[in-house]
């Protein structure tokens, strides 16, 4: 168990190494950011600052001397400079391994008993091809690594579309996926600490907007509370199957035959945001609990309902009007340029009748 007064590094500066340090001083420890940039928005809230690149073995190492644990916001890192770090890293490699590699995420995840959409490794026009013929239509072509945020990907949707799919994602290694008829999208944040425990946070359903997320909503309607319990014991089967340490979502969409897990992201996720008001411990206290051997907290929520709504590109715009809003908590994250797609704050609203109903 991590004393107060430690120092936790955060490889990584965006928004959520931005408010994951907020959430450690509040439980009195020092942040440390490492990232590429000259002013990532996490530096403002954190005491020290390394700048070096991700691929830079020994500059990693010597920030990771000045740590007594370091962690990770975002999963597309090299892995290789931070498995050096052995133990002092939280949540492991293993985690990371798996995360980058779409392919080896649905072979893993089927490994736990979590079903998938059919799927099949697809390296060449001809792989496209066959995809085609044993998935059927419609399909997407997903990059087998650096995709988020919908990018990376493309539709098959006609015969021979498949085959295009595959160059308009630059003849890339990638994974062929069904397309799945669902009712909803939700998500499952899980933390799982170094004893062991395991404490998950309610499912938000989750609302996307051009493959970007755009509202998470709690409670998610009678359609996804039916499935929430299997989802939850599913995410505590990737968690432990890992030996994860830390955060870890688990995205899903909810089907006729049960929750269907789309992509797991080994840390705090946007659409765990509304858990800063919502519940009586944040993502982000609860990942700096485990990665510092503390109990994990209480993921409860404070009050019936709450729903965090993204401020993205020019919604940021906005802010007067939300600031002034009554019961709105802002958050802006300081990131400087504002651009198309780009996720500049979000806005959180507890109570007040915000939970979804199915229609």
């Amino acid at each position: 168990m991590l004393p107060p007064g430690s120092t936790v590094g955060i490889v990584g500066g965006g928004q959520l190494g931005r408010m994951m340090a907020i959430a450690a001083a509040r439980l009195g420890y020092r942040c440390h950011i490492y990232d590429p940039h000259d002013a990532p928005c996490a530096v403002a809230v954190s005491g020290s600052f390394t700048r070096g690149e991700f691929t830079d073995q020994q500059r990693i190492a010597e920030f990771a001397a000045l740590c007594d644990v370091v962690t990770y916001e975002f999963e597309n890192v090299p892995v290789g400079p931070l498995a050096a770090l052995g133990a002092k890293l939280l949540p492991g490699t293993r985690s990371l391994e798996v995360a980058q590699d779409r392919a080896l995420e649905k072979e893993f995840l089927e490994s736990t008993g979590a079903r998938v959409a059919p799927w099949r490794r697809v390296e060449s026009v001809a792989d496209a091809g066959a995809a085609e013929e044993e998935i059927g239509l419609p399909l997407v072509l997903k990059t087998r690594r650096f995709g988020y945020d919908g990018k990376g990907q493309s539709w098959a949707r006609s015969q021979g579309g498949a085959r295009q799919a595959y160059e308009a994602i630059g003849r890339q290694p990638a994974v062929a996926e069904s397309g799945i008829a669902f009712e909803a999208e939700f998500s499952v944040i899980v933390a799982r600490g170094q004893d062991g425990a395991v404490r998950s946070f309610d499912p938000p359903r989750n609302i996307h907007d051009g493959g970007i997320l755009r509202r998470s909503i709690v409670p998610g309607g009678p359609l996804v509370a039916g499935q929430a319990e299997e989802a939850k014991r599913i995410a505590g089967a990737i968690v432990a199957a890992l030996g994860h340490v830390g955060v870890l979502t688990v995205e899903f969409f909810a089907t006729a035959d049960g929750p269907l897990v789309n992509e797991f992201a080994p840390r705090v996720h946007n659409s765990g945001h509304w858990t800063i008001e919502g519940a009586k411990t944040s993502q982000f206290e609860q990942h700096i609990r485990a990665i510092c051997g503390l109990p994990l907290g209480d993921p409860g929520l404070v009050d019936g309902s709450v729903e965090m709504e993204n401020l993205i590109g020019a919604d940021v715009e906005r802010w007067p009007e939300l600031i002034a809003e009554q019961g709105a908590a802002v958050h802006l994250y300081d990131k400087g340029e504002v651009r198309p797609g780009r996720k500049m704050g979000h806005v959180t609203r507890v109570g007040a009748g915000a939970a979804f109903t199915d229609r």
